[in-house]
């Protein structure tokens, strides 16, 4: 393999994540409005778990897994997709600005790599740190705006901003999680086990605390298939394989580019326009999150 092979192969697979994962936001907004969070949650992620157990069949790797790997698979899933994605789709729900939650979740890059290095032996280097560090400012400077226009128009809901921690909480837990317990695990029957317990456990929730409505516009069943197909199985499945690949600080500081990422497709769909400022954002982050990512020699 050639050098210039390598490293598109290097860069291609994360960048590809950014795009993908970067959708949800859209998704979330032409989706939340006909049906509540942990309604929609529950559905997305148990029609996912559905055909994912199928593919799994078909490839000839359902139930190859212990006991153990089950219970460990479920505990990610929880963390990864009940928690995070629950915490993001409540504080929206209730009121929480898109900028404000993204920044909210951006300091999860920084959270893992502190973690990890206490778990999983993951020791960032002084370029690694400075990259993370750029990440947080290149996200400030890109929302920071938005946030602004956010706090003229009223105080922020407390229960909003508390499930945007939770969500924080949950996907820096959830990412050691995998990284540590995960990698012996089939990956496509793996992550079918997550979200068929993560959709259980936010199908109760929704029982408890919604009336399971859904109103099945054009804009809603566009928005479903989406992140079923996009999102749940073909962004999820690329970030399990690039955590088997890197180390767990390296794939968590992807989070960066996300608000990023959003942000301009926020300008190219809807015309939200993109201040100077963060325009200059997005060329930090962007040198964050490659000093964070990129091989020791070609930084």
């Amino acid at each position: 393999m050639t050098g210039t092979t390598s490293r598109v192969q290097t860069l291609g697979g994360p960048a590809l994540f950014v795009l993908l994962w970067s959708t949800g936001f859209v998704g979330a907004k032409y989706g939340l409005p006909y049906a509540e969070p942990f309604t929609f949650l529950s559905l997305r992620l148990g029609v996912a778990a559905v055909l994912l157990a199928v593919l799994a069949v078909a490839l000839g790797s359902a139930g190859m897994a212990s006991r153990r790997q089950y219970g460990h698979a479920s505990v990610a899933g929880l963390l990864l997709h009940g928690g995070y994605l629950g915490g993001v789709f409540y504080g929206i729900s209730l009121g929480v600005p898109a900028g404000v939650s993204a920044v909210v979740v951006s300091l999860q890059p920084v959270l893992t790599a502190v973690l990890a290095a206490r778990v999983l032996g993951e020791r960032p280097t002084a370029p690694q740190w400075l990259g993370l560090s750029l990440g947080v400012g290149g996200v400030a400077l890109v929302v920071g705006p938005g946030i602004a226009d956010a706090g003229s128009t009223g105080p922020l809901p407390v229960a909003g901003v508390v499930a945007c921690l939770v969500a924080l909480a949950s996907g820096t837990l959830g990412t050691v999680y995998q990284k540590r317990h995960g990698d012996r695990i089939p990956l496509v029957w793996g992550t079918a086990v997550q979200y068929a317990a993560a959709a259980a456990v936010l199908l109760g929730v929704a029982g408890a605390s919604e009336d399971l409505a859904i109103r099945w516009t054009a804009e809603f069943t566009a928005a479903f298939v989406w992140l079923v197909l996009v999102l749940s199985i073909g962004a999820v499945l690329l970030l399990l394989l690039l955590l088997r690949r890197g180390t767990a600080a390296g794939v968590s500081s992807l989070y960066y580019l996300v608000p990023v990422a959003t942000a301009v497709e926020a300008y190219l769909l809807f015309g939200e326009r993109v201040s100077g400022l963060s325009l200059v954002g997005i060329g930090v982050t962007a040198l964050g999150v490659a000093l964070v990512v990129a091989p020791p020699r070609e930084r």
